[in-house]
């Protein structure tokens, strides 16, 4: 029990350590949000930082999950696969401005998303529903991603 559930806590630290460190790192770009051309579904910026604090959480539930069924399973490479591609998504968004080239990214995120989905959800079913939320999102993020490169 105790050792679950430190995995769970290092694993969670983690995957909100990715996300806080980039968003560190894009702190001062993230006003171009306010002033590029959006879809008429864009939520206003403060939903952003509250659904990727909960997408980071249940990613690292999950990948807790897998590691404690599977310590050295390739699931948990795919999954730090995903934690870099995510990091550089919002470099190349907000700090590069490169709307196209984040786009094309985040489509490279979505697929190493799917196949962490499937990857984990052959060693624990679990964990590979705890990313589908964050498979939604990211969907979304496409469409919003892609209409401020068509429109800006």
């Amino acid at each position: 029990m105790r050792k679950t559930l430190k995995t769970k806590i290092i694993f969670v630290l983690i995957s909100l350590g990715v996300g806080a460190l980039s968003a560190f790192i894009t702190k001062d770009s993230m006003d171009i949000f306010d002033t590029v051309t959006k879809p008429p579904l864009a939520p206003p910026a403060v939903v952003f930082p509250i659904v990727w604090t909960i997408l980071f959480i249940l990613m690292g539930l999950g990948a807790a999950r897998v590691y404690l069924k599977e310590p050295g399973s390739k699931a948990l490479y795919i999954y730090g696969i995903n934690l870099a591609v995510n990091f550089f998504w919002s470099i190349i968004f907000f700090n590069m401005r490169a709307f196209g080239f984040a786009f094309i990214w985040l489509l490279l995120l979505i697929a190493v998303v799917v196949l962490m989905i499937i990857s984990f959800f052959r060693i624990d079913k679990l964990a590979a529903y705890l990313q589908l939320p964050y498979l939604l999102w990211l969907l979304f993020a496409g469409y919003l991603n892609l209409f401020i490169y068509l429109a800006n």
